[in-house]
């Protein structure tokens, strides 16, 4: 089965997504999951994993009735409030529906750097791993060096990073994203998503050439076995379309053996979520 390991729905309302700004005025609308369908069945790919944009139970309740309706879609990685003492009853109630797979928090979004090592937040980050809970990692590369520390603290849960942790690719810069990648990936429990990297560079200008770096360190570090197929859509047309991105991710793994091909566009996806 091959798997998009990283996508959005939304009912767009400035209010609620006033991070979209001018510069991506093109998704200033609402993606839903028929709009999702049409661009996987273009490109050859089954299923998906909804990601949570807001951060609000509402938005978890969102996803999984819209995952409950369409069987195209595999999981859901929700948002719950990991740093309130009573997470676990969100935890609990969603994790009755077998199609929610894990939790993510915008961490990239948080005034604090070192929000991620708050007491509150490891207490609920460790309520995870025995509800067999994946965790995203949403960060800038500025957010690695923490990132280490918060994945050393649960070395049995295990954690999906999002967008190849957002290097600095509009700016051709490697270091020292690419030295903390490689220390990331000798933590066994963690995956990596190959997403998001378009709407790192350039929107209008970025080039396949300018992100192959970025995709064989990753690949490197990581191996097959870990490395998911994502497409962020609907983020990604702000700098590329769904079947555009597919084929460019196609084209960097065409080398490899079909089993490890295989593995990036669908079985490390369906290992990592339990699908």
């Amino acid at each position: 089965m091959r798997i998009d390991a990283h996508h959005h729905f939304w009912k767009y309302t400035v209010a609620e997504y006033d991070w979209i700004d001018d510069s991506m005025a093109r998704i200033r609308r609402d993606f839903l999951p028929a709009d999702l369908e049409a661009e996987l069945r273009a490109a050859g790919i089954d299923g998906a994993v909804s990601v949570q944009a807001r951060q609000t139970l509402e938005e978890s309740e969102f996803l999984l009735g819209l995952a409950d309706a369409h069987d195209f879609l595999k999981a859901v990685v929700g948002w719950v409030p990991l740093i309130e003492p009573d997470v676990a009853e969100p935890l609990d109630r969603f994790r009755a529906n077998p199609k929610f797979r894990g939790v993510r928090h915008v961490l990239q979004g948080e005034a604090d750097d070192r929000y991620m090592l708050r007491e509150d937040f490891n207490r609920g980050i460790s309520l995870l791993a025995d509800r067999n809970l994946v965790y995203d990692i949403l960060i800038f590369e500025r957010h690695l060096p923490q990132t280490l520390q918060l994945v050393d603290r649960h070395p049995k849960q295990t954690f999906v990073l999002d967008h190849i942790a957002k290097p600095r690719i509009k700016d051709g810069a490697l270091s020292p994203w690419q030295s903390l990648i490689i220390e990331l990936a000798h933590r066994p429990n963690v995956y990596c998503k190959v997403s998001g990297m378009v709407t790192e560079a350039d929107y209008k200008s970025w080039t396949p050439e300018q992100l192959r770096p970025y995709f064989d360190t990753v690949l490197s570090a990581f191996g097959p076995k870990r490395i998911l197929f994502g497409s962020d859509w609907p983020v990604c047309l702000v700098a590329c379309e769904y079947g555009r991105w597919a084929e460019i991710v196609r084209g960097w793994i065409s080398e490899l053996s079909p089993a490890e091909q295989a593995r990036i566009l669908g079985g490390t996806a369906a290992e990592a979520y339990g699908l």
